[in-house]
């Protein structure tokens, strides 16, 4: 009953065909005749030069960003507290309650 069933193997239907055989191959190196100066090509990737004003402009916008995602996240610590406040004050009142009953 608990036995374990070990998949088999299926047998290959149609026709079976060999592996290629892999011959090596030899690598010449060719050396050109001339020796003619060669242009190079221009750069296709752009330099970015930094300015003392685009420097403050990246430091300003990194601190507003950093500012702006603790805000969110102070706020969002802020709505749960509030919350669990709330849930306690409720659960305080509710049992207030219940237990004014038992008495009467």
């Amino acid at each position: 009953m608990l036995r374990p069933k070990i998949p088999t193997m299926p047998t290959p239907t149609g026709r079976v065909s060999q592996p290629a055989v892999v011959e090596p191959t030899s690598v010449v190196q060719h050396t050109p005749a001339t020796t003619t100066p060669v242009a190079q090509a221009p750069s296709s990737r752009s330099t970015i030069q930094l300015t003392p004003g685009s420097v403050l402009a990246l430091v300003g916008g990194g601190t507003a960003v950093v500012l702006v995602v603790g805000t969110v996240l102070v706020s969002m610590l802020l709505a749960v507290a509030v919350t669990a406040a709330s849930v306690a004050v409720c659960a305080l009142v509710i049992r207030s309650l219940a237990a004014s009953q038992h008495r009467r």
